[in-house]
C-alpha cells in the first residue's frame, strides 16, 4: 500500500509558505517533493501539500492509500466533521474531493 506524508506551513499567517511530501510503499521512499508556494496561510499550505501528495500518489497506484497529515482542520473537513467556511479553503477542498476519485480507498490519519 502507498502512504503519503504531507505538510505545509507559513512563516506568519499569512506569510511565505512551503509544502513537503514523501510517498512511501512498504517503508521504502518512492518520491520526495518540496516547493515554495508563495504567500499563504498555514491552512492553505496544508491543503496544497495534500493536493500535491494525492497527485504524486496517483502515479504509483489507483488502489488504496493512507495519507498522514498534521492538520486536524483539513482531516476533519474532509471527513465532514467540520464545515468548510472559508472560500479559499472550499476551492482547495473541492480539488481534494476530485483527486480522491483517482483511488479506490483513502484513509486519513492525523499525526501530532
Amino acid at each position: 500500500m502507498i502512504c503519503t506524508n504531507s505538510d505545509g506551513g507559513a512563516r506568519g499567517n499569512p506569510g511565505p509558505a512551503a509544502i513537503g511530501i514523501i510517498i512511501r510503499k512498504d517503508g521504502k521512499i518512492l518520491k520526495k517533493y518540496s516547493e515554495k508556494i508563495g504567500r499563504a496561510t498555514n491552512n492553505i499550505a496544508e491543503y496544497k501539500a495534500l493536493i500535491k501528495a494525492l497527485e504524486l500518489a496517483s502515479k504509483f497506484t489507483k488502489k488504496e492509500i493512507t495519507c498522514y497529515l498534521d492538520s486536524e482542520l483539513v482531516i476533519k473537513q474532509l471527513l465532514g466533521e467540520y464545515k468548510v467556511k472559508n472560500e479559499q479553503l472550499r476551492k482547495l477542498f473541492c480539488k481534494v474531493q476530485k483527486l480522491q476519485e483517482n483511488f479506490e480507498k483513502i484513509k486519513y490519519i492525523h499525526v501530532c
